[in-house]
């Protein structure tokens, strides 16, 4: 007899804005054989763009603000955490939260957890990717998948996408162009690896 296939790996996404590449990877988790599902939203800002736009898409969301833990990084995490675990998740994939993890948080799901960088890493960890890629004259930019772990951007990386630089190209410009690769590297690789992914 042969064994049913597994259910679709439960993903959170957190968001800290708009959430563009958040949409992508609820749109793609939507098809039947994308290995997984958008089944929840955070956000640790109140009111972020991102939340509206993915209750419309009949993804749950939560809300956990910083702001009230005050400097308490590992606390508001662990309020994070919480949520995570109460709702099921099994991976989770930062799409553009704007926090420094603690180890406590990147500890307790190695592994597990997913983000997305507007570089070719190792090229440019951190901010303003796109200008330092110009300003060094680089033929290519691009993005980065990879495994999140203690290091800012520094985790095993899963996949990548490149794009060309053009001649009087603005790092605006370029941004653009990257995010709309970003929205495709994404899903694909997060599919990929649920599909992979160890269930026990």
């Amino acid at each position: 007899m042969s064994s049913s296939p597994l259910p679709p790996v439960r993903v959170a996404v957190l968001i800290s804005g708009a959430g563009s590449n958040m949409a992508a990877l609820i749109d793609a988790g939507q098809r039947t054989d994308s290995g997984y599902e958008v089944a929840l939203v955070v956000s640790n800002i109140e009111g972020a763009g991102g939340l509206a736009i993915a209750a419309a898409k009949g993804v749950t969301t939560a809300t956990v603000a910083h702001k009230p833990f005050s400097k308490d990084r590992e606390a508001h995490e662990r309020a994070v955490d919480g949520v995570l675990r109460s709702a099921g998740i099994e991976v989770v994939a930062l799409a553009g939260y704007m926090r420094v993890l603690t180890p406590w948080l990147v500890g307790g799901w190695r592994g597990r957890m997913l983000n997305i960088h507007p570089s070719l890493l190792p090229l440019y960890p951190g901010l303003d990717t796109h200008a330092r890629a110009i300003a060094a004259s680089d033929a290519e930019a691009g993005c980065t998948v990879h495994l999140v772990t203690e290091g800012v951007d520094e985790g095993p990386i899963l996949g990548q996408a490149r794009v060309p630089i053009v001649a009087d190209d603005t790092p605006e410009a370029l941004a653009e162009r990257v995010k709309t690769a970003e929205h495709e590297l994404y899903p694909r690789v997060l599919g990929a690896f649920c599909r992979d992914l160890g269930r026990g």
